[in-house]
């Protein structure tokens, strides 16, 4: 499986941005599609994920209410709506594609930089 993330970009405190993530490969293989994302020296966390089987979707708790994870079924295109963002939120953002425990497909990320 192979990723391709787009929308990341620079944007004021309070603006929106919407990112994208476009698999390609063994798509019929992936259980979950998610996204991360990470500052460096510190751990990568989860953002947000959507099971593909039904549909069920978790967040990270610091983004609760501000972003909306979606995907469009037919395309096998993941989103990330982020509203509200603040300069607390500038990381790279990984999207993520699980497959099987001990197998996660990683895209190369895409940075998004909040100004204050």
């Amino acid at each position: 499986v192979q990723l391709q993330a787009s929308g990341g970009g620079l944007v004021q405190a309070g603006g929106s941005l919407r990112l994208t993530c476009a698999p390609s490969g063994k798509i019929s293989t992936i259980k979950v599609m998610g996204w991360h994302r990470q500052v460096p020296g510190r751990e990568r966390e989860l953002v947000a994920s959507i099971s593909v089987s039904d549909g069920e979707i978790t967040y990270g708790e610091s983004v609760k209410g501000r972003f909306t994870v979606s995907r469009d079924s037919a395309q096998n295109t993941l989103f990330l709506q982020m509203n509200d963002l603040q300069p607390e939120d500038t990381a790279v953002y990984y999207c993520s594609s699980f497959v099987r425990l001990g197998t996660t497909y990683w895209g190369r990320g895409t940075l998004v930089t909040v100004s204050s």
